[in-house]
């Protein structure tokens, strides 16, 4: 099947709509990379159940896409699917201590709801731009805490097999920022066991105090966030400033000043640029403290040698 028929197909369903060689900077938070071949928005759970037998019956490449603010995608572009969840994956319910939330829901908006609702142990979100799907599949975390520490079960969409799956934690084999997910799988919705708190609203504090925090010691302006995983007793971001990188510059990317562990993108910046400063930062950390670091970054579209190179490190087990 070509391209074009396939984004034909995909165009006839009700509640899908398609475009063509997008770029990927309107996707992502560094607001850098190439064309994306296919887009298809989906916009609810049964236009996605009509969306994966299609693309299961093909060898396509596909990417789901959440907020993008773990993803980086290269220059030359994504020769594929990339899958974008609509407002009908956005629901956030509480029942009890329960909470069920939709693949694009913003993890801020579901950390103040779960404390509107007198809940505990969901607040750490509050301040991670990101989307509930994006967090289960890298076990996104923060404030000492993680997805994996409240997440019970998943409904799971397999573009491989077109079928639609409930996974429980358990399947997940969830660690420091990973998880056993594929490309080929979308997080349709999330379950998560919170605490019922003693007082009403005990976590507005909390909340203010994160972003506060957030705000204070990382920078805005176009970056993932946090680029490396932290080493055992360590973080990245030390190791980075301690071999004197912040400031480095690769052509349109930057070490961050404010924050070691970010890189910054210019304005019409390039992918390659800031994968290229991934790799200098791992080699310069490496000849500096003898810590080989690793990108917990998507890398969508680079070649092999290149991911090898900033991933190739075991991930690290803590924060």
């Amino acid at each position: 099947m070509t391209f074009g028929s396939l984004a034909q197909r995909l165009g006839e369903i009700d509640g899908v709509h398609v475009e063509r060689d997008v770029s990927a900077s309107a996707f992502c938070t560094y607001r850098v990379g190439g064309p994306l071949r296919i887009v298809a928005h989906v916009s609810n759970a049964v236009a996605l159940s009509h969306v994966a037998p299609i693309l299961a019956a093909t060898d396509v490449a596909t990417l789901p896409i959440g907020k993008g603010s773990n993803l980086l995608v290269a220059d030359g572009g994504f020769d594929g699917v990339a899958l974008v969840l609509g407002d009908g994956f956005s629901a956030v319910d509480i029942t009890d201590t329960t909470v069920t939330a939709g693949g694009a829901a913003a993890l801020p908006i579901v950390a103040r709801a779960t404390i509107a609702a007198g809940l505990t142990g969901f607040a750490w979100a509050v301040g991670v731009p990101g989307s509930i799907g994006g967090a289960v599949r890298m076990n996104a975390g923060g404030h000492g805490s993680d997805m994996a520490a409240s997440l019970t079960r998943i409904e799971l969409s397999d573009l491989h097999t077109g079928q639609i799956a409930t996974a429980t934690v358990e399947d997940l084999a969830l660690s420091y920022r990973q998880s056993n997910l594929t490309e080929a799988h979308v997080v349709v919705s999330a379950e998560l066991a919170l605490e019922r708190a003693n007082q009403p609203h005990p976590g507005a504090e909390e909340l203010k105090e994160i972003v506060s925090w957030r705000r204070e010691h990382q920078p805005g302006g176009a970056n993932a966030g946090s680029v490396f995983t932290n080493p055992p007793g360590d973080s990245a971001g030390r190791l980075i400033d301690a071999a004197g990188l912040k400031g480095l510059r690769v052509g349109t990317a930057e070490v961050s000043l404010k924050h070691a562990n970010f890189i910054q993108a210019d304005a019409d910046g390039r992918a390659d640029d800031v994968m290229a400063l991934m790799a200098q930062i791992v080699d310069k950390v490496e000849d500096s403290s003898g810590v080989r670091l690793h990108a917990e970054t998507r890398l969508i579209g680079f070649a092999e040698k290149w991911v090898d190179h900033v991933q190739s490190a075991t991930t690290f087990g803590g924060e």
